[in-house]
């Protein structure tokens, strides 16, 4: 039996969700998303990751056809249906169908979709022996331009990148500013660990604003870290004690090496596995029930 899709207010099944090839996230990428965790019988983060989804929209002047806690409820009911414990929730919000033009306005009503699966980034054994990461050519996009923290449907940027990193063999790529500061890899945040310091790249470095960033911030800062919000570069990176990647899908994940160059002891360092557990934690105990 296939998945059961929320498709503008209705459960229908996944071989009926179907969008018209007129609507303008097909045809531009003018949208919005979110992908959400579940754990547990429970959604994990799910107001944090709604208030990113609706200030997306409200950055690009798309209306959310839902109200906030409707749009919560549609999640949960879109879940349940699907008798999931664990799993991996996409929304989606499309400025809807149009004409061939660009102009918004041309879109009356906004196609909101919800997915809830299953997906694994990495195989198992990259999580005990970490990633190799180069750093890619495609630089980051502008915060003028598209700016990363709206997380849009635009991920042509992104994927560039990894069509880099692919093409060199590599696992995941990272992504420099038009300045050459370290912003964030293809679908992940970044985070080193210096002298009992966790460093990360600040929001103006072209980086989105991730839940699992901010979470890890949190739990760094209740286990005695010094957390710092600064511009890197990759020499602060190949000379780090330890350095990792953090994103919805992809959790927490040990970065081994940068270019070729050995990061720390080139294992996955202890503070690295700390806050993998005490992440791990969090999860199986909080957010939104699904079954009660």
């Amino acid at each position: 039996m296939g998945l059961l899709i929320y498709f503008n207010g209705k459960l229908i099944p996944e071989e009926e969700a179907k969008v018209s090839i007129f609507d303008h996230g097909l045809l531009y990428g003018d949208g919005v998303f979110e992908g959400i965790r579940g754990y547990n019988g429970r959604i994990f983060k799910l107001d944090e990751h709604l208030y990113r989804l609706y200030a997306s929209a409200k950055a690009i002047m798309l209306d959310v056809p839902l109200e906030f806690s409707e749009l919560k409820d549609a999640i949960v009911q879109t879940v349940r249906a699907n008798k999931l414990r664990d799993s991996y929730i996409r929304v989606v919000v499309t400025r809807g169908v149009g004409d061939l033009g660009l102009d918004p306005r041309k879109c009356k009503i906004p196609t909101l979709f919800i997915i809830a699966s299953r997906i694994e980034l990495y195989p198992a054994d990259i999580y005990e022996k970490g990633l190799d990461v180069i750093t890619v050519a495609t630089k980051r996009n502008l915060t003028e331009a598209v700016s990363p923290a709206i997380k849009s449907l635009n991920y042509l940027n992104n994927i560039m990148g990894k069509i880099e990193a692919n093409n060199a063999g590599a696992s995941e790529g990272l992504m420099l500013n038009h300045l050459g500061y370290v912003s964030e890899c293809t679908g992940e945040n970044i985070f080193i660990v210096r002298r009992k310091s966790l460093i990360t790249p600040p929001v103006s470095a072209g980086v989105l604003g991730g839940i699992t960033r901010e979470t890890v911030m949190e739990i760094a800062a209740e286990i005695g870290l010094e957390v710092k919000e600064m511009d890197i570069t990759r020499y602060d990176i190949f000379t780090a004690e330890e350095c990792f990647l953090t994103g919805t899908a992809a959790e927490i994940v040990p970065v081994i090496s940068l270019d070729g160059r050995t990061i720390g002891t080139g294992k996955p360092g202890d503070i690295t596995n700390r806050i993998k557990k005490e992440y791990s934690l969090l999860t199986m105990s909080e957010g939104v029930p699904v079954y009660e």
